[in-house]
């Protein structure tokens, strides 16, 4: 997955370059660590349900810009992306909680697993929040 956010970020960071700093801000993107997620524990097939994830801000420079999502199967690998404005207009004393959420329309039988993003260990490797979610009738 670091790949493929590496490979993301870098598109958007190379698109996102100006020449006229004064009428376009700079800006870059950051996946950051999910804390918590709200998610049912059971699903019923053909039913939308609203999956919860809250996350920290550390400055008001951080938008949330949209979810990393990556459907195998019944698994789905998920992470939370902001953009960052590199100016000094935004309030940067106080890290924020914000909490953010998308629909999951239930399409498949068997247990899905949800693997939610929570950073990196020392050795860079990625860890994850993981839950199983089986669908019932």
């Amino acid at each position: 997955m670091k790949k493929i956010l590496f490979l993301f970020v870098f598109a958007l960071s190379v698109l996102s370059c100006s020449v006229d700093d004064a009428t376009n801000p700079s800006f870059r993107y950051e996946v950051l660590p999910i804390e918590s997620v709200t998610i049912p524990e059971e699903f019923v097939l053909g039913e939308t349900y609203t999956i919860y994830m809250t996350y920290i801000k550390p400055s008001g420079c951080y938008v949330f810009n949209n979810f990393y999502y990556e459907s195998d199967l019944n698994q789905r690998t998920i992470a939370i992306i902001n953009t960052v404005y590199d100016n000094n207009n935004c309030q940067t004393s106080d890290t924020i909680t914000e909490e953010v959420s998308f629909n999951f329309m239930v399409n498949n039988n068997g247990t899905y697993i949800f693997k939610f993003w929570q950073g990196e260990d020392e050795s860079g490797d990625d860890i994850y929040y993981i839950v199983e979610v089986p669908v019932v009738d």
